[in-house]
């Protein structure tokens, strides 16, 4: 029942763990043509089903065993409050009350997705959900944001995941090129306009949050990763025009001065229909543009410089650089890690929209290897043709590594790319590794955030049938990502053994705003 009404509803994928008492759901949606993905562990399953629902437009949904309801209190297998467990954390939660329900609570959950709500007495009648509404901003609020953002000397766009999830690109490639804005694209808002488009000011990030005076979001949040909106890292009399959704994020942490409600593709059409009328355009000869500029050009110079170094061990600039020459244009980049998916962020280019997964607002370690297999389940149903690159810091990679035998087993094509520095943020090379062991017993001596200095996790691939290489040198690493990029018919994993003390470049500020208090 759970799988045909799913089958109803066009669900196309599940990941999961078998084990009584769902291996026959996992059967049964086979048997109704849902491909099942096997997982090794079940936070990367849920990882996997996120990143198809953001890459596909489809909600989630997590089906998990419990007791027998007439032994609850008894102490029963997996007796546990898994209902209101999951409440804080999902729209919805239930528990069937009976089997003929089973359809009923699958059917909400889908038409939750979209904040509908259908009686249960729809639910036969529905063989799937209509698509979402689309909700647009009030026209009077649309006018006093154009107000606000014409009398801008110094405008900033950031482009959130809100318009990669809303499928905005267009309208927005056209409000930008339009107008004439420099925009700043949000982690996973890398790609709904390529990061080489000329007004894409990622470069100066720093400086145009500091000085922008008219601040437009763009399905992005003022969380920590825009640091709440406020000084040090903006200015503290900036405006901000914020377009979303969700009704109670409208002034969260700072009042906007004007608050669009709605879709983010809808309203951006909306506010472009205003715009033709009065042809306004943003002047490509502002200050402001000479400052973004400069900036840019500075940073690109201090930037190329790390990369050009030709040292072994490498730093993560000279990795970052070879491995940015070479991945495809239309490559689906997956990232986790701390040092490493920093750097990576600023160097490994994204030109299409939603071919970004990272760690996202909860920077949650471990996602990289779920997301992978499930980016490269997508493209191989859809037959894309596009690669799967997985780039992680060693720590993050041990989260969920044994994965590459989930990858192996269905021979899906990811290439992995581990950039080793033997520790959590930082490690030490195998000479120091080995004095310390002789100094005493390693729990007490080596630093909390080293690691097995020269890991083979190259071999971990090699062990399940994928291609492991590892890599000193940078022809060494040009090399074995040539070779796992034509391969087709296995996944690889490039061992990229870095240096150690390899940092990043000097910030302007630190990467988190703490509090005063």
């Amino acid at each position: 029942m759970i799988c045909k009404r799913s089958e109803n509803d066009n669900v196309e994928y599940m990941f999961g763990i078998v084990g009584v008492p769902v291996i026959e759901v996992a059967m049964a949606a086979q048997a109704s043509g849902i491909k099942y993905v096997g997982m090794r562990n079940e936070q990367a399953a849920c990882y996997a089903a996120s990143a198809v629902g953001y890459l596909t437009g489809r909600p989630v949904i997590v089906i998990g065993g419990s007791s027998d309801q007439n032994q609850e209190t008894t102490g029963a297998f997996q007796e546990f409050p898994q209902v209101e467990a999951c409440r804080l954390y999902s729209k919805f939660s239930a528990r069937p009350s009976s089997l003929d329900m089973i359809s009923s609570v699958v059917e909400k959950v889908t038409c939750l997705m979209f904040d509908q709500f259908f009686p249960i007495f729809f639910v036969r009648e529905v063989p799937c959900c209509p698509p979402p509404p689309v909700s647009m901003a009030d026209h009077i609020a649309i006018t006093e944001a154009l107000a606000v953002l014409k009398g801008a000397k110094r405008p900033l766009l950031i482009i959130g995941k809100g318009a990669a999830h809303g499928r905005a690109e267009g309208a927005l490639r056209e409000l930008v090129e339009g107008c004439g804005l420099p925009f700043l694209p949000t982690p996973m808002g890398k790609g709904v306009l390529p990061d080489s488009h000329p007004n894409c000011v990622a470069a100066a990030r720093s400086r145009a949050l500091l000085q922008s005076d008219v601040v437009v979001l763009l399905g992005a949040r003022l969380n920590w990763i825009l640091h709440f909106g406020l000084p040090p890292r903006f200015d503290p009399h900036v405006k901000v025009i914020q377009v979303d959704l969700c009704a109670e994020e409208m002034g969260n942490n700072m009042q906007p001065a004007a608050a669009l409600l709605g879709d983010v593709n809808a309203i951006v059409k909306q506010l472009l229909e205003y715009v033709h009328k009065d042809g306004w355009k943003y002047p490509a000869d502002t200050e402001w543009w000479t400052t973004l500029k400069e900036k840019m050009a500075a940073n690109a110079t201090m930037t190329k410089a790390l990369a050009l170094q030709s040292t072994t061990p490498m730093n993560y600039y000279q990795v970052f650089h070879h491995i940015s020459q070479l991945l495809p244009h239309d490559c689906v980049i997956v990232s986790e890690g701390a040092n490493t998916m920093d750097i990576g962020r600023t160097m490994l280019n994204n030109y299409l929209p939603r071919h970004r997964l990272d760690a996202g607002t909860f920077g949650t370690m471990g996602v990289g290897l779920g997301f992978a297999i499930a980016a490269a389940t997508v493209q191989r149903n859809q037959n894309t043709g596009q690669r799967v690159v997985c780039v992680e810091g060693d720590s993050a990679f041990g989260f969920s590594g044994m994965e590459v035998e989930t990858m192996c087993r269905y021979k899906l094509p990811v290439v992995i790319i581990v950039v080793n520095n033997n520790g959590i943020y930082s490690g030490v090379d195998a000479e120091t590794w080995e004095m310390m062991g002789k100094m005493g017993d390693l729990t007490t001596v080596a630093p909390p955030v080293t690691l097995l200095p020269e890991a083979r996790y190259d071999e971990v691939m090699n062990a399940f049938g994928g291609r492991g290489f590892l890599v000193r040198t940078e022809e060494e690493l040009r090399s074995a990502l040539q070779l796992s990029l034509s391969d087709w018919e296995r996944p690889s994993l490039l061992n990229v053994l870095i240096d150690p003390s390899s940092d990043r470049k000097q910030q302007e500020f630190p990467w988190l705003t703490r509090s005063n208090l």
